[in-house]
């Protein structure tokens, strides 16, 4: 082991310990003699590093000194062992035989977490519990209580509420941020996975977004719970730091905001942006004009330019050198700046580089803070491997619509736009794509399937009831108003709440009228599993009808149950796979 090796594990650099198995062909990753290894052949000790070679250093974006080792071209590798390893006896049974080869025990971790970019992607790559343990000893955590979930799982949608705060840690942050701030909800994501993991959505929230934040209990440092008072029609930035608030308070006032239930949380400060950066190698950005902003410091010439450290954490941070230098364009800017990074880090130049993935679980991990229950090592592998399934071309950044506050003379802050932020709020809740997602339809029996298929009336002959079995409040008189008012379904009639709430929407006819059935099904979207073949109820004017109960999968007035994505209002959106340049 180097000489910087020796002593306390913490101050090993993993990356100068990635060594050949002979037996698996693959590169694994050696800690200290104690920790859990792979049994490899040969002496423990490492190779010695190549003449020159320095340490490099992630920190506050420093550019130290790199040894590229590279031993097949695209990929780069630590140096192999010129010591031919010691022979090791034949496993009996198999004398004289070649050793079987076996997995490597190694595993690839992509965790998507919060910086002050308020998204960032963490690509570790982990040779043993020992490792991940230390990672793990790396992420902060909070209580929250019951702001959000008590676990992740893995089979539901889930909301994560990415933090960014303004507050002034580290080195070279004394030109950003509000001096002195504990900490405020600078930069804020919602970030949206779907159930089926076709899509995500990565909703902006302006730091100047006028909301109420509710009462909050917090956990103080000796464990004694206290009540932060809320506040009515004030800036969303307030939700965190202001009084005490935590997270939760912010997790909270989210849901009152938008109806949407965040279940986790991940926050960090602006050194995230500049460690993680630093841990790739930079991001790449655009600009349409050369920028030098004397405020930020930043310069950068028209066109494509590769940041990190300091000037990364610049990009995203500046306020006068893009659109009308306001908070909203700004938001465009790191949205731009998320999705290179992203892309970068999904590339096969960061994933297949042992060096670079272990720089970004060090920088990542010591970056976070997160709610207790996923503040273990193995949720954050299960929270990174269900967003590692999510198309990048299917990931939306856009942001909340809003307006000018009307109540100000002196524009300063934003409220909702009426017109489609409720839109916005309910796709996400309803679990619909912004982007055209292919519908991955399952297989359903052949006497199901068969439901759907044969003659279908017209809409005007459709006779139906509408009951609420579940929906939200009001959903039955919504859907019979599209129904007579836009789909022609002008015999149906509300019937009011059902007996029971219902998982799932299902439409209940008599034999004799399947071919109502399957023009209804067509009109709503709905499944051969959610027609049900039974008995007709009798209306008021004694003529048989159907039955439609909406269940809590319930979309929205006029959207088809069968929907991976509907039409949107005109949104200023872009997906992670875009390359953009900023304005």
């Amino acid at each position: 082991m180097d000489a910087q090796g020796r002593g306390r594990a913490d101050n090993v650099d993993p990356a100068d310990q990635w060594v050949l198995n002979p037996r698996t062909g693959e590169y694994e990753l050696r800690l200290s003699p104690s920790a859990p290894q792979s049994a490899v052949p040969g002496p423990r000790r490492s190779a010695p590093r190549a003449a020159g070679a320095t340490d490099a250093s992630a920190a506050d974006g420093g550019t130290a000194g790199r040894a590229r080792r590279t031993a097949a071209p695209g990929r780069e590798v630590p140096p192999q062992r010129r010591r031919r390893p010691t022979p090791e006896e034949p496993v009996p049974g198999r004398r004289g035989r070649r050793p079987e080869k076996k997995k490597s025990k190694g595993k690839k971790v992509l965790l998507w977490a919060g910086g002050s970019t308020a998204f960032i992607v963490l690509a570790a790559a982990a040779g043993g519990y020992a490792y991940l343990k230390h990672l793990e000893g790396n992420v902060s955590t909070t209580d929250v209580g019951n702001a959000g979930s008590s676990s992740f799982k893995k089979d539901e949608a889930f909301n994560i509420l990415v933090i960014g705060t303004d507050k002034r840690t580290g080195a070279g942050n004394e030109g950003y941020g509000d001096a002195g701030s504990v900490g405020h909800a600078d930069t804020t994501i919602l970030l949206h996975v779907a159930k089926d993991r076709s899509n995500a959505t990565a909703l902006s929230i302006p730091r100047d977004l006028i909301v109420d934040i509710p009462d909050c209990e917090t956990t103080q440092e000796d464990g004694t719970k206290t009540v932060v008072p809320g506040e009515q029609d004030v800036r969303f930035n307030k939700s965190l730091g202001e009084g005490g608030r935590n997270a939760g308070c912010t997790m909270r006032t989210v849901k009152e905001a938008t109806g949407i239930q965040p279940d986790h949380f991940m926050m960090a400060d602006f050194n995230a942006v500049k460690t993680l950066t630093t841990a790739v190698d930079g991001v790449e950005v655009c600009v349409e004009k050369a920028v030098d902003d004397k405020k930020s410091k930043l310069k950068l010439p028209a066109g494509k330019s590769v940041v990190e450290g300091e000037d990364a954490l610049a990009f995203v941070r500046t306020r006068h050198a893009f659109g009308n230098e306001g908070d909203l364009d700004r938001i465009k800017v790191q949205q731009q700046f998320l999705g290179s990074l992203m892309r970068k880090m999904s590339s096969s130049d960061t994933l297949t580089s042992p060096t670079k993935l272990v720089k970004l679980a060090e920088a990542a991990t010591k970056a976070l803070t997160v709610d207790e229950p996923i503040g273990n090592v193995g949720t954050l592998k299960d929270i990174a491997l269900e967003l590692k399934k999510v198309p990048t071309k299917n990931i939306t950044f856009l942001t909340v619509p809003v307006k000018d506050n009307p109540a100000e003379k002196i524009k300063a802050t934003v409220v909702p736009l009426e017109t489609e932020a409720p839109q916005v709020f309910d796709m996400i809740k309803n679990d619909i794509s912004f982007t055209e997602v292919k519908q991955q339809e399952k297989k359903e029996a052949a006497a199901v399937a068969a439901r759907l298929q044969g003659e279908k009336s017209d809409p005007s002959e459709v006779r139906v009831r509408v009951l609420n079995g579940g929906a939200p409040s009001g959903s039955a008189g919504k859907e019979l108003t599209y129904l007579q008012t836009e789909a022609g379904v002008t015999k149906s009639e509300n019937a009011g709440n059902a007996p029971a709430d219902i998982a799932r929407t299902t439409l209940e006819y008599a034999p004799d009228q399947a071919d109502q059935a399957r023009a209804l099904a067509e009109i709503l979207g709905l499944s051969g599993a959610a027609m049900k073949p039974g008995e007709s109820v009798t209306n008021a004017q004694g003529l048989p009808t159907m039955t439609l109960t909406l269940g809590k999968d319930f979309k929205g007035a006029g959207v088809k149950l069968n929907a991976k994505s509907i039409k949107t209002p005109e949104l200023d959106k872009s997906t992670a796979d875009q390359v953009q340049c900023a304005s």
